[in-house]
């Protein structure tokens, strides 16, 4: 898996005092001191008797590299806490993605029909997570592997709507699902040689279609 960290951002402020510059620094980059590091570049100085012409601090603030997931966790973290919500988090690293898996008691709110909440959801983590990233990290969640439990279910239905389709020679349309859920019905008959399927209509209403091949 490729490590990825988010692109460091940088400001040059001044101030009366060091603190007082690096204060002007993170309100610029919208930070909290504590995910930051800073040089200082001039030390302030004063003229006998603090008289006009007194020399201004100025700093180099840098905003720590941050891993995306660690963001992401941090995003649910305090999503949770605000929603009253008590659960666990586990992640599964993969080439391209990563899982982070949320366990917890009744978590049915966290999904939604169909899993239209959760993905939602992951929408939101990828978002922050990827926000100030150099390199998009894509980060799949899932609640009590309920992703998991709807590819099945899914495949089970693709598998016995291809049979009635081949049965009675009639296509079949299924209702509208995310991209996600459509290419889990492609993926299980991609290697019956007697049906097709395909994607027909706009989002979010599109839906995929079962038919004999010609």
């Amino acid at each position: 898996m490729n490590t990825m960290i988010t692109k460091q951002q940088v400001s040059e402020k001044t101030g009366r005092t060091i603190d007082e510059a690096i204060d002007n620094a993170i309100n610029e980059l919208g930070v909290s001191r504590d995910k930051i590091d800073y040089e200082v570049l001039e030390q302030p100085t004063k003229r006998l008797f603090g008289l006009i012409g007194s020399k201004l601090a100025k700093v180099r603030v840098t905003v720590r590299a941050v891993d995306p997931i660690e963001v992401a966790e941090d995003f649910l973290n305090s999503m949770f806490d605000t929603m009253g919500i008590d659960v666990s988090m586990e992640k599964v690293a993969h080439d391209d993605y990563t899982v982070i898996n949320i366990h917890g008691d009744d978590l049915g709110v966290l999904i939604g029909k169909h899993g239209q909440t959760l993905d939602a959801l992951q929408y939101l983590t990828n978002l922050v997570a990827n926000r100030d990233s150099e390199e998009r990290c894509k980060i799949v969640l899932d609640v009590e592997e309920y992703r998991k439990r709807r590819a099945d279910t899914l495949s089970r239905l693709a598998f016995r709507l291809a049979d009635r389709v081949k049965r009675r020679g009639d296509r079949v349309v299924l209702e509208p699902m995310s991209p996600q859920e459509r290419k889990v019905i492609h993926m299980a008959l991609q290697n019956d040689n007697r049906i097709v399927t395909y994607s027909e209509g706009e989002e979010p209403f599109r839906k995929v279609v079962i038919a004999l091949k010609k």
